[in-house]
């Protein structure tokens, strides 16, 4: 299983983007899917989101009301609707797969149990 990520690039202030994260090579269906950024300047990446492998979906205050993760099975893709984007929501973007009894969206901030990381995909947001 890979994970391919996209939709990344440069929008203002309260302007919208959609990310994708296409499993490729395997099925991400009992995986709990994480999503994560690293910011500018900051050295590990930092979990905001994730949704498990029964459509239950957690975020991060930063990000709550803001942002939208789901999932089409059918399609192989997690996507990350981000609205009202802010300019420190500027980062490197990583989607990340664990297996359902290794990795839980309780804690979705750490990495532990995530085996299979997409590639990146930068966010900024400035005028």
């Amino acid at each position: 299983l890979q994970l391919v990520e996209s939709g990344g690039g440069l929008v203002q202030p309260g302007g919208s983007l959609r990310l994708s994260c296409a499993g490729t090579g395997g099925s991400l269906d009992g995986y709990n899917i994480g999503w994560f950024r690293r910011a500018p300047g900051m050295q590990f990446e930092k979990g905001f989101s994730c949704i498990s492998h029964d459509n239950n979906t957690i975020y991060a205050d930063s990000v709550k009301g803001r942002f939208t993760v789901s999932r089409d099975n059918a399609k192989n893709t997690v996507y990350l609707q981000m609205n009202n984007l802010k300019p420190e929501d500027t980062a490197l973007y990583f989607c990340a797969a664990g297996w359902r009894t290794n990795y839980y969206c309780s804690s979705y901030e750490s990495i532990g149990g995530i085996f299979h990381w997409g590639q990146g995909t930068q966010v900024t947001v400035s005028s």
